[in-house]
């Protein structure tokens, strides 16, 4: 097969994957109660989709901040006559509004409480990767999603992306040969930043309820609305947020859902800033068959390689690189061979393909169809950066049992697995 003839069969595979959710959708004559809960820069792009998609009636917007419930309601006027309330606590919007579909696009921590809650009250999820800041909140979660039988949607989308769809046929067809290494990466440039004072919140913020069932911190103006993921009791760093996407893409290529060991180690050589996320760090998970590595730099980029995020697959036959912008390539070991690319196709203006993942989850709610990016998967992919973020913490090593989701013959890290919620706020029982 010439790279012609290859890259028009796998566009026309990507391009019918990415449609057949529109063909098979059922359009309801009513559309969907839909609400949103953490309506910043991310949970509009979500929101906009959703608007987009024709099939979703913004009844709520529930967010802790009343600068982004306004900067919310002046983008929706401008989208649809919807004249959604708003609502602080996402406890009295569930209660008041019963939407069908619940929009998580909250900080981390906050993720599990809002995702079961919503799903409890018989609404179907979109939530944001990663889905929870420790291991067994995301169990929690599969756990309510399977017993209330709700659609359970996780934000990497790059599992609908075309080029990621056609690049993961390419892996699965064998071309690239045996795979006995990936390695994950995000390499970007940066200094060390500057410390901030700790001050008191800005009247329009809930500063308690931001930070809810985690600890209650210091506020920093540069926590808030995008800063908090290099802050660990809110977040866990580059590979927490990242990270999920990079070892998705490494989980649905494997058929292998769990590592046996987990190694990781950094820290913070550079940044000298109010955040406490390690500013490099690797990570390695042994599998049965293969070994995936991690790295991540926040103060300088990758020139040497011209591609700073993506996974590396190193096969037999070749490497391939699965990457965003830049789409797909395989560098063949045989010199005689051409290089194959495929360009990108990313929406615009964010360059995510997150309609694509909309239209699948709208088509799941209505046939009853498990998502491209289930709960079960995200919470497995979530799993692999937690699990790199728990040894990094304890400084070794762990052996991981993935059916039973323990640490074998370790105590203390099998107690890092979940924490102690602050306050009124329960730790959701598993």
């Amino acid at each position: 097969m010439n790279r012609r003839t290859f890259l028009e069969s796998t566009s026309k595979a990507s391009l019918a994957f990415s449609a057949t959710p529109l063909l098979s959708s059922f359009i309801r004559t009513e559309k969907y109660k839909t609400a949103l809960i953490g309506s910043g820069w991310w949970g509009m792009n979500i929101l906009r989709c959703a608007v987009q998609a024709g099939q979703s009636k913004v009844v709520a917007l529930c967010d802790v901040d009343t600068r982004q419930i306004k900067s919310a309601q002046q983008e929706l006027s401008k989208l649809t006559s919807d004249q959604p309330k708003v609502y602080r606590d996402y406890r009295e919007m569930l209660a008041k509004e019963k939407p069908e579909i619940v929009i998580v696009a909250t900080p981390d921590h906050w993720h599990p409480l809002c995702c079961i809650a919503a799903i409890e009250s018989g609404a179907h999820v979109y939530v944001e990767k990663p889905i929870g800041h420790t291991l067994m909140e995301g169990r929690a979660m599969v756990n309510a999603a399977r017993k209330h039988n709700r659609v359970v949607q996780v934000g990497t989308h790059r599992r609908v992306s075309p080029h990621n769809v056609s690049g993961m046929d390419f892996l699965k067809s064998g071309k690239a040969g045996k795979v006995g290494m990936v390695r994950a990466f995000v390499h970007y440039g940066g200094g060390p930043g500057e410390k901030t004072p700790a001050q008191e919140p800005p009247k329009e913020l809930d500063w308690d309820f931001w930070c809810g069932p985690a600890p209650l911190g210091e506020y920093h103006a540069s926590m808030h609305p995008k800063g908090f993921r290099l802050h660990l009791d809110y977040a866990n760093g580059q590979l927490g947020d990242w990270g999920i996407h990079w070892l998705d893409q490494i989980l649905w290529w494997s058929e292998d859902p769990f590592p046996k060991q987990v190694y990781s180690t950094g820290g913070r050589a550079i940044r000298r800033d109010d955040t406490n996320a390690p500013d490099h760090q690797v990570a390695v998970w042994k599998f049965d068959d293969f070994t995936v590595e991690w790295e991540h730099r926040l103060f300088a980029g990758n020139e040497a390689e011209k591609a700073n995020v993506g996974c590396y697959f190193y096969g037999t036959e070749g490497t391939f690189h699965m990457g965003w912008t830049d789409g797909w390539t395989f560098y063949p070991s045989n010199k005689n061979k051409p290089v194959i690319h495929q360009d990108p196709s990313l929406d615009l203006p964010d360059q995510q393909n997150i309609a694509g993942l909309w239209r699948n989850f709208l088509d799941c709610i209505s046939t009853g169809k498990r998502p491209v990016c289930d709960i079960e998967i995200g919470h497995r992919s979530t799993n692999m950066a937690l699990l790199g973020m728990l040894s990094y913490k304890l400084g070794r090593s762990i052996n991981w049992d993935g059916q039973k989701e323990l640490v074998l013959n370790d105590d203390e890290a099998n107690k890092l697995l979940r924490r102690d919620y602050r306050g009124q706020w329960q730790y959701p029982s598993v």
